[in-house]
């Protein structure tokens, strides 16, 4: 009698392990050009904040490795990366993103930025429509013009020389200490922004950002870049005026509730604008999530990846979106009033 045998189970899926991340370099335009990269597939570029740079990605390269080539570059004038006296704008910082995929040999890719990354990501995909497939904004600049006011404070000149102080022996030390200890108490009658609890949940990741300051250098493109970006009333620039031209580009954003430093409303004011997007929330993150929650969150732009498809470049539909324009009523409104959201973005673009 021949015997039947049972079917086998059901195996658990095979991960492989996480590959080794590198630091490489490349010589652009007379500049040195630093990047961790890990890997081996579709193509992800993954844009830091400012002050900061790619060792910020760490616990999520590798594992995003398993399934794809990241490339994790330093801005020019952060981490292992050339700082020279240059232009730290955030169109010139797309350019910058554009030449290095070119050396690579890279045509196309997805893009996660983070923070002033996110702002860059979203000028890339404006200068450079032909060569993204898909965007991811973690906590993003650029939305509206509320931001921390540390961030407005360190515009002014006279409060940035202050940060001069960093270089001190022990001031680093002295800074982290505070954190800790703020980090543990009671959040007080101070407005939210500025309460310890919340100001400080990030403080050994604000730490290690206030770290890199104490390098001249370092301090002197932070300066540039922070001008560039911020004055003493908050964000200087916007991506709302041409949010729209993401139509047809899918987007992921990813924001903690609980970021003092770029506003959760901004995670609102951004999917608003941006309808067709997918909002997801970590709730008791701060201005970091993806560090916080990396398995999580890697596993997230995975789902994104599989189940979305890459926008392919469209001349026409490019043009007829330009000729158009935004149009107030085609912004979805179940999340946010619209005409706040115009507000802000016609209080960015009439401010003198």
């Amino acid at each position: 009698m021949k015997h039947l045998s049972a079917p086998p189970l059901d195996r658990p899926r095979t991960v492989p392990d996480p590959p080794p991340v590198r630091i490489a370099y490349r010589t652009i335009h007379g500049y040195r050009r630093a990047f961790r990269t890990a890997g081996s597939g579709p193509p992800l570029l993954l844009i830091h904040g400012i002050g900061d740079n790619s060792s910020a990605w760490e616990p999520v390269i590798s594992l995003l490795g398993r399934r794809y080539t990241v490339i994790a570059p330093d801005l020019l004038g952060h981490g292992l990366s050339d700082k020279p006296r240059a232009d730290y704008s955030v169109a010139a910082f797309a350019n910058g993103m554009r030449d290095l995929l070119q050396v690579l040999g890279i045509d196309r890719v997805t893009i996660i930025g983070h923070s002033l990354g996110g702002g860059v990501a979203m000028q890339f995909c404006y200068q450079f429509p032909q060569q993204i497939e898909r965007l991811v904004l973690v906590a993003a600049g650029g939305v509206a013009r509320d931001v921390n006011p540390m961030l407005r404070l360190a515009s002014l000149p006279a409060i940035n020389q202050s940060l001069i102080a960093l270089r001190i022996p022990g001031a680093i030390s002295a800074v982290r200490a505070a954190g800790r200890i703020g980090s543990r108490l009671p959040a007080g009658p101070l407005p939210p922004a500025l309460a310890p609890q919340r100001l400080l949940i990030d403080h050994v990741d604000l730490s290690r950002v206030l770290s890199e300051l104490a390098d001249p250098t370092a301090h002197a493109a932070f300066t540039r870049t922070l001008r560039a970006v911020v004055d003493w009333r908050g964000q200087a620039i916007t991506m709302l005026d041409r949010a729209y031209l993401t139509q047809r580009l899918p987007v992921l954003i990813v924001w903690g509730d609980a970021d003092s430093v770029i506003p959760y409303e901004h995670a609102l004011l951004a999917h608003s604008a941006i309808p067709h997007s997918r909002l997801e929330t970590f709730h008791g993150s701060g201005h970091f999530p993806y560090r916080d929650e990396p398995a999580r969150f890697a596993e997230l732009v995975h789902n994104f990846i599989a189940r979305t498809v890459p926008v392919r470049f469209d001349p026409e539909h490019w043009r007829a979106m330009l000729t158009d324009g935004a149009h107030p009523e085609d912004l979805d409104t179940s999340s946010v009033d619209t005409e706040a959201l115009w507000a802000a973005l016609h209080s960015e673009s009439n401010a003198t």
